[in-house]
């Protein structure tokens, strides 16, 4: 689904601003995209269907599936050459991100992503508190090996990650934290 530039604008409205954080990281995809700037995908989560119903003769409706394989991270892509993969996620929570919203293999996978020099990290939304924040894998693996914790603080967040300011276009810009941390721009 691909969406031209009056497209982002019309989607990227005040009134929008309600949308979940996938749909911003989606729109902002686009723009980036669209701009020539990276390419970067939401991955599909690998379904594998086991009975399908065909009600008449155009129709046909899955009526039981299971997940193949347990998927790795949302979202991969390249910017700049290098590759990108990370995964996003939205919390209620005031205070904390539980570390139970994200999977171990997510864990291994983004560990690996680091280790052959791609650049992994996290998005998290404190939806309530309309606060997004960018955190690198780096930050977040020495958080893991070090910490017996169940969450992460808003606090850490704070301090070793970037909170990414709410913008029309692209709406959800973490490219700008990429160039900070890796190309030497600045925020």
């Amino acid at each position: 689904m691909g969406y031209t530039l009056n497209d982002l604008k019309r989607i990227n409205t005040h009134s929008n601003r309600g949308m979940g954080l996938e749909n911003d990281i989606n729109v902002s995809n686009q723009f980036y995209l669209i701009n020539d700037i990276a390419v970067i995908y939401k991955k599909p989560t690998p379904i594998t269907i086991s009975k399908v119903a065909y009600p008449s003769r155009y129709e046909a409706k899955i009526k039981e599936g299971y997940f193949k394989t347990p998927s790795t991270t949302d979202y991969n892509g390249i910017y700049k050459g290098k590759y990108i993969d990370f995964e996003a996620k939205e919390t209620t929570s005031k205070t904390s991100f539980p570390l139970s919203n994200i999977h171990s293999h997510q864990i291994t996978h983004l560990r690996k992503i680091i280790k052959h020099g791609g650049i992994g990290f996290l998005i998290v939304r404190f939806s309530t508190l309309n606060e997004t924040y960018y955190l690198d894998g780096q930050e977040l693996m020495h958080f893991l090996d070090t910490n017996n914790k169940k969450s992460i603080s808003l606090s850490f967040f704070k301090e070793k990650g970037y909170l990414i300011k709410d913008k029309i276009q692209p709406r959800v810009d973490y490219l700008k934290i990429i160039d900070n941390i890796y190309f030497g721009g600045n925020l």
